[in-house]
């Protein structure tokens, strides 16, 4: 059985990533990329389907953390004999992926256990194992191979390779696992000490440049460096989690893969890089963001793989029990196919502040401008399947028009500070007339007079969540006493325990059974709001109840469940992180005379 979900800890490398427990068991490891198939799903299953657990025999105490800017995660046993650390991490100086754990005995003496189950293709598969030598053995199936390597006996047990050490104060004991093409040679073995100084050095590299937010420091530089972690250094994409299936309703059918570069989340991470001063990250995601949807703007996807792929076919994994006994499993994602009308207000969003932020125009920046301009033109005046991508019959959704707005008056700005001939202007003002067209059919379709607020689609009687960009994008001053009727029915009928719903579901919108938990992204949109209304002192008191559901090393999924006090979704999520990092700044410069980044999406073109 899986651990719970807040039990895990995040290893990465930038290429892909693993899960590791407090037990010390990887149970989760796609390669060699984010995408890839697992060869430890026990995660989705049971521990048959795989995993590499490395643990006392007998312990009696555990505890863990990263080491200090880094992504090099440290467990201590302790035992009634002694006590040792597991050392954890994915090499950053390796061609082919994978990782090195390394035992360091600390007093006394322990005996530890190794079991590894390798079980490829998401746990389907057992592939051939053989030892190649005193300190090697190869696992190969089809076009895998992995390959470990350590001076600790091993054991093939039952398809399962064992080990049985001991370490004493002062020992150590090395494993590294590695994955490559299985019709290549092997490759060479990876100096263990080697690797995890330099891994070490590569991300305290990284993230002594975060600059400090007051109380929050320690956890948005935990976030920065999760969510570059969720970065597929290749090519410069951003997944908005490491995952598949996990569920936002334990036993519930609401499983999705979101090992996928999404417009939305990638372009809401890379302005928090961005505005944390991490130019590289962005200049990167924007190069990315310019392969993948070069072409149509039409076919532009809400979602691509991590090298721009756009074919993600969703299939079913039937013989995976499911998280929590949560069926279907699914890799791929079929929402690649609709129509999300918001991302071209992200896109221009992004491209914006960019530009701001001094990064310089891309070559096709201003043609592929002109091309989402036209296509908009009549696109914003069709239905979509909304920001939380639901499959039933599209509908108006008003958080959509509201980023359409969002777009025009973005790219109207952007014309009239970068080009300022008189097609710059023409064009600028052009954007001006269509963003007012759109602003005056909101206010008046997606406001119902009953309610007396903003209702999530037109002719709706409830709210979403995401109406709180109403006043986040600028759409409307925090002071309309629209805005104010909308957040106050939103904390109204969406607040449980504390914590929003991003809507009421099971109201027939989305055509699946209710239940789901709290959406965490939600209430962080929802600090922001406060804070722009001058409810500092509640902002502050959310915000840091939010900063309390992260779990022991500071990661937070997509969902909670307030009164199990669990965490649901998958994980760790890229939205949530975002959350943290934007809604500190937006505290610590909320205020000053400076305008806080909230503040810096208000103001209309």
């Amino acid at each position: 059985m899986a651990s719970t979900i807040e039990d895990y800890a995040l290893l990465g490398d930038c290429r892909s990533a693993a899960l590791v427990s407090r037990e010390g068991s990887i149970d989760w490891l796609c390669l060699p990329r984010f995408d890839s198939a697992s060869p430890f799903a026990t995660l989705l299953g049971k521990q048959e389907n795989g995993h590499w657990q490395i643990a006392p025999d007998e312990a009696v105490e555990v505890s863990r953390a990263y080491r200090e800017g880094t992504m090099v995660l440290e467990t201590r046993f302790r035992t009634r004999h002694g006590a040792a650390t597991l050392i954890d991490f994915m090499p950053m100086d390796t061609p082919r992926p994978g990782v090195v754990r390394i035992v360091e005995g600390i007093e006394g003496e322990v005996s530890f256990l190794m079991r590894l189950i390798m079980r490829f293709d998401y746990g389907h598969v057992v592939p051939w194992v053989e030892r190649k030598d005193a300190t090697t053995l190869t696992a190969v199936a089809g076009p895998d191979m992995l390959v470990l390597r350590t001076h600790a006996p091993l054991t093939g047990v039952d398809q399962r390779t064992e080990s049985r050490f001991m370490v004493k104060a002062g020992q150590r004991v090395a494993f590294g696992l590695f994955h490559q093409a299985s019709h290549l040679p092997v490759v060479g073995p990876v100096d263990p000490e080697k690797a995890l100084r330099f891994t070490e050095s590569w991300w305290r590299e990284f993230s002594k440049r975060c600059p400090g937010q007051g109380p929050y420091s320690e956890q948005v530089r935990r976030s920065l460096l999760t969510m570059k972690a969720l970065t597929y250094r290749p090519t410069g994409g951003i997944v908005a989690a490491v995952t598949t299936s996990l569920p936002e309703w334990p036993g519930g059918e609401r499983n999705w893969d979101y090992r996928f570069c999404w417009l939305r989340d990638a372009t809401m991470t890379l302005m928090a890089f961005m505005k944390l001063g991490y130019y590289e990250e962005a200049l990167a995601w924007r190069n990315w963001l310019m392969r993948s949807i070069a072409g149509n703007p039409e076919q532009m996807q809400i979602m691509y793989g991590v090298s721009g792929e756009r074919r993600l076919p969703e299939l079913t994994l039937p013989w995976l029990a499911g998280y929590a006994g949560s069926r279907p499993v699914r890799i791929g994602n079929a929402a690649a196919a609709q129509r999300q009308l918001d991302i071209y207000g992200e896109v221009a969003d992004a491209m914006t502040q960019a530009l701001r932020g001094g990064i310089p125009t891309h070559p096709r920046g201003l043609a592929l401008s002109r091309h989402i301009i036209r296509f908009l033109e009549s696109g914003w005046r069709e239905p979509d399947h909304g920001i939380w991508e639901v499959r039933g019959e599209p509908r108006h959704y008003v958080h959509s028009k509201v980023m359409a707005w969002a777009a025009f008056s973005r790219f109207a700005s952007w014309f009239s500070e970068s080009h300022k001939d008189a097609a710059g202007r023409a064009l600028a003002q052009h954007c001006r007339l269509l963003a007012g067209e759109i602003h005056a059919q909101v206010c008046q379709a997606g406001f119902n007079d009953s309610l007396g607020c903003f209702v999530q689609h037109y002719g709706a009687d409830q709210v979403d969540a995401s109406l709180l960009h109403i006043v986040l994008t600028g759409f409307l001053p925090p002071d309309d006493s629209r805005v104010r009727a909308t957040v106050a029915r939103i904390e109204k009928d969406l607040m449980r325990n504390g914590l929003l719903q991003r809507y009421i579901s099971g109201c027939g919108t989305d055509q699946l059974p209710p239940g789901e938990g709290s959406f965490l992204i939600c209430s962080f949109w929802l600090v922001d709001a406060w804070l722009l209304m001058g409810r500092r002192k509640e902002a502050r008191a959310l915000y840091e109840r939010l900063l309390g559901l992260c779990n022991d090393v500071g990661l937070l999924a997509e969902q909670y469940d307030p009164v199990a006090g669990r965490m649901l979704g998958n994980f760790p999520q890229a939205f949530s992180h975002i959350g943290i990092v934007n809604s500190a700044m937006n505290l610590e410069q909320a205020g000053d005379s400076a305008p806080g980044p909230a503040r810096a999406n208000t103001g209309k073109s």
